[in-house]
Parts: structure tokens; C-alpha cells; sequence
């Protein structure tokens, strides 16, 4: 029996038994940014060093983070051979389990091939195909420790902005010594078409509160002469988009770098059909810049989100009182060429600029958790992942798309130096931070055939 089957079956015939460990590790509520569920992190922690101490990694330790631990593992064993650091996280997002219709978040259910449950795909599946891709692999070789050699880096704090990583990497520089980042925390285009994720975009959030009566006033008092904050809120927010979708700071394309013609051309070449992908984004209609495809906004030109809002009375009976406060919470996504702290200083001068006199306000810029973006380097560890991925979704073209989200990439390729090529297992359709989040069973299963070949591929490599 040659690898490719050998890989394959031992796959299939451990679908249950990963889908068992993967089950046992959603229940814990890993809750980043929850300080009552912060012992969770600890838990998910210690049971991630169980799994990789049981796969065969000699060394396994818990790093403490600034917000949630970290589980670092080595296997070293190929004097000479590559060294591969796997990054990934155990923490996940918040929930609201009103909201959740197949199962509680944190009781996860098998069904109609998908595993539902918060983590499952954000990003816990990730982790447990690198094991059980490194378990394939072991199988069907017969070697007893891996061909190159193996660190993991995964954190507690992903999903709170990675407070912490920098401290961990600066602290344990020469821990993390390595070749290549293999960074597992980001989506494929189509679970029937592979794209190789090649860049991410970065992220800058901020909150506007803007501020309008000294206090709530009931709105029969002073309705029609007192400055409501709702309305100069809804009025900025309305004025961070001209009429071609282009966001209007002063100065923000700037530095944003031009689409290139071979980037155009492998966006492109991804399947694309409008309603596929409002049926899998949940999206219900496109919009955006004009004079760039769907793809091209997604993960080659910036973006700002109000992802949310608050004003008046939101929740229980409105009292008919004119609000003092109104906010916004935004997240901006950057591209290639733009600097964060830049952009920050752009909406500083833009809100400064559009608020009326008649308020008062207050901009927060959340720069000590931003991510720059980062666009992976042509090297040979891109053509190897591509060749791996070929073969463990069986596919015969391997595309190349980017990653619409952010992360610390361009964090671990500068505090490293090393390039950085993203991995994943998520797809649109999995509901990331939403209710209802699961994992394509088959993807996951692709995604631990295709780890297995790829560290087949460096192994042979000269």
C-alpha cells in the first residue's frame, strides 16, 4: 500500500474516534475576553498537551499569555530536515445561546455531516486535523517520528486580539526557531474547489461614543431642540462611504497596493456564482467598492464594518427619552501596502473633522491588538502545500484565494523571520462567531489527509 492510501484509509477508518476527541474538546468553553470562563482556557489548554503529548511529541509545555494560556510543542527528531511551527488557537468567541438552533453551543451534535458546536471550526478542528493528519502520516510511512521537524504554537487570547503573543515569541525567540509558519486559522474557498490561502488582510478596531444631553431627557421636554446623539451617529456613520463604496478618510488608498495582473488572474479562476455565494455567506445581497469582483473586495481591498450599535433603550420598554450617548463599534480591514497606526490617525483626523460642534464625543482606536496585513512570499513550502492539498482533497487544480479576516501573521513572519503560508479547514458556510458555528466533516477529513502529505513532501525534499 503506497502513502496516498495509506494516509486515506487510516483517515477514514478514525473519522469516529476524531470526531470523539473533537466533541470532548468543544466542551469546554473556552471563552476568550469572559473573565468567569477564564479557568476554561486552562482546561482546553492542558487537554490540547494531552492530545499532542499522546500523538508523540516528547515535549509539551503551557505557556501563560496575557489573557489565556498557550500550549507550545516539539518534535525534533530530522537533524537537517526542515522545521515546521504549526499556529493555531484554542480560544473561541463569545455566544449567545438563544440564538443557537441545532444544539447548545457548548454540546456538540453530529448531524448531516457536519460537527455543530463554538470551536468546532474556529478553530479546534483545525488543531485536531494537524493531529490526526500527523497521526496519518506516522501510519502510513511506519516511521516513528515525523521526517521534519514539528513545533506548535497554539495560543489562548486569538480571538481578544493576541494581547499576549508578542511576549510570548520576544520571551521564547529561540524556542521558536523555524523554517516556516504553517498558520491553521483561516477558510478555504469551496469545500468541491481548494484555494490556497495566500494573503489576510489586517485589522484596526475602534468604538465612537458620541454624546449629546448632559443625561436621557424625556423626549416630550425637548424634542426638537436638544442635539440627539443617535441621529450624529447614524450621520457619520453614513458619511464613511461615498456613493462608489470607496471609504472617504482623507489619505486612506493612499498606500494600499494595486491588484496585480497575476493576482487578478488567480481570483479569477475561483468558481464563482453570485447566488452560491449569498446561499453560503448568508448575506443576502452584494455591495461594496465598485470596479473590483467579489473576491477582490474580499481580500484585496480595505474594508470598514460597524459591527455594533447602541442608542436609547435597545432592550426592555423605551422609556421616550431622548439618548445622551449613542455608539458605534467598527473594525476596519487593511490590505497590503496600508499601516495600521496610519489608518488610525486617518479616522482620528476624519471623525475630528465631521462631528458637529453641537456634541461632544470620544474615539477609541484599539492599536495595541491590531494585526497588519500579510501576503505569503513565492517559496518552496507554497508548492508543497499545494501539491499536498491536491492530493488529500483529490482535487486536480489547487487555486489561490486570500483570507477576508485577520490574525497575527505578519506578527510571527517579523518576530520570526520566516514567511508565513496559511492552511485552514473553515469554509463561509461555517458560521465563524455565529450561531450555529460547525465543521464540514469532509473538509476536516481533507484537511488531516492533506497535513499528512504535505509532511510527507518536505520530508523528501532535499
Amino acid at each position: 500500500m503506497d502513502i496516498d492510501d495509506g494516509v486515506r484509509n487510516y483517515v477514514d477508518a478514525h473519522t469516529p474516534l476524531l470526531l470523539e476527541r473533537l466533541t470532548e474538546w468543544v466542551r469546554i468553553p473556552s471563552v476568550a475576553g469572559v473573565p468567569e470562563r477564564k479557568h476554561n482556557l486552562t482546561r482546553s489548554a492542558n487537554w490540547l498537551a494531552g492530545e499532542l503529548r499522546d500523538v508523540g511529541f516528547p515535549t509539551t509545555e503551557i505557556w501563560e499569555g496575557a489573557e489565556g494560556p498557550a500550549v507550545f510543542a516539539e518534535w525534533s527528531s530530522a537533524p537537517g530536515a526542515p522545521t515546521v511551527l504549526i499556529y493555531s488557537h484554542h480560544d473561541v468567541r463569545a455566544v449567545k445561546e438563544e440564538n443557537w438552533d441545532q444544539t447548545s453551543p457548548f454540546d456538540p451534535v453530529t448531524r448531516d455531516g457536519r460537527l455543530y458546536g463554538r470551536g468546532s471550526s474556529d478553530a479546534k478542528g483545525q488543531v485536531l486535523a494537524h493531529i490526526w493528519g500527523l497521526r496519518g502520516y506516522l501510519h502510513a510511512t511506519g516511521r516513528t517520528a515525523p521526517a521534519v521537524n514539528l513545533k506548535v504554537i497554539v495560543e489562548g487570547e486569538e480571538e481578544a486580539g493576541s494581547p499576549g503573543l508578542a511576549d510570548i515569541l520576544r520571551e521564547n525567540r529561540s524556542r521558536l526557531d523555524a523554517d516556516v509558519v504553517i498558520f491553521s486559522d483561516t477558510l478555504l474557498w469551496r469545500a468541491d474547489h481548494p484555494a490556497l490561502c495566500t494573503s489576510i488582510r489586517g485589522m484596526l478596531g475602534a468604538r465612537l461614543e458620541i454624546y449629546g444631553p448632559l443625561t436621557d431627557i424625556h423626549s416630550g421636554a425637548v424634542s426638537g431642540t436638544a442635539p440627539n446623539p443617535a441621529f450624529e451617529l447614524s450621520s457619520v456613520l453614513a458619511q464613511l462611504h461615498d456613493q462608489k463604496g470607496r471609504i472617504t478618510l482623507p489619505g486612506f488608498y493612499d498606500d494600499v497596493e494595486e491588484i496585480s495582473p497575476r493576482r487578478r488572474a488567480e481570483l479569477a479562476a475561483l468558481p464563482f456564482d453570485p447566488e452560491d455565494w449569498l446561499e453560503r455567506s448568508h448575506t443576502r445581497s452584494i455591495g461594496g467598492e465598485e470596479g473590483y469582483t467579489v473576491p477582490e473586495r474580499l481580500w484585496e481591498r480595505p474594508a470598514v464594518e460597524v459591527i455594533a450599535m447602541a442608542a436609547g433603550d435597545p432592550i426592555g420598554v423605551a422609556r421616550a427619552a431622548v439618548p445622551s450617548m449613542a455608539s458605534a463599534d467598527l473594525s476596519i480591514r487593511t490590505v497590503s501596502g496600508q499601516k495600521v497606526n496610519e489608518v488610525a490617525d486617518q479616522l482620528r483626523r476624519w471623525v475630528a473633522a465631521t462631528i458637529s460642534d453641537r456634541y461632544a464625543y470620544e474615539l477609541s482606536v484599539e492599536t495595541e491588538t491590531a494585526q497588519e496585513a500579510y501576503r505569503t512570499p513565492d517559496c518552496v513550502f507554497v508548492e508543497a502545500l499545494s501539491a499536498a492539498m491536491a492530493k488529500g482533497f483529490g482535487a486536480s487544480n489547487v487555486g489561490r484565494m486570500g483570507n477576508a479576516g485577520g490574525g497575527p501573521a505578519d506578527l510571527l513572519a517579523s518576530a520570526l523571520n520566516v514567511p508565513v503560508v496559511f492552511f485552514g479547514t473553515g469554509l463561509v458556510e461555517d458560521n465563524w462567531h455565529d450561531s450555529d458555528e460547525s465543521v464540514n466533516i469532509d473538509v476536516l477529513k481533507a484537511g488531516a489527509a492533506t497535513l499528512a502529505f504535505l509532511w510527507d513532501e518536505l520530508g523528501r525534499q532535499d
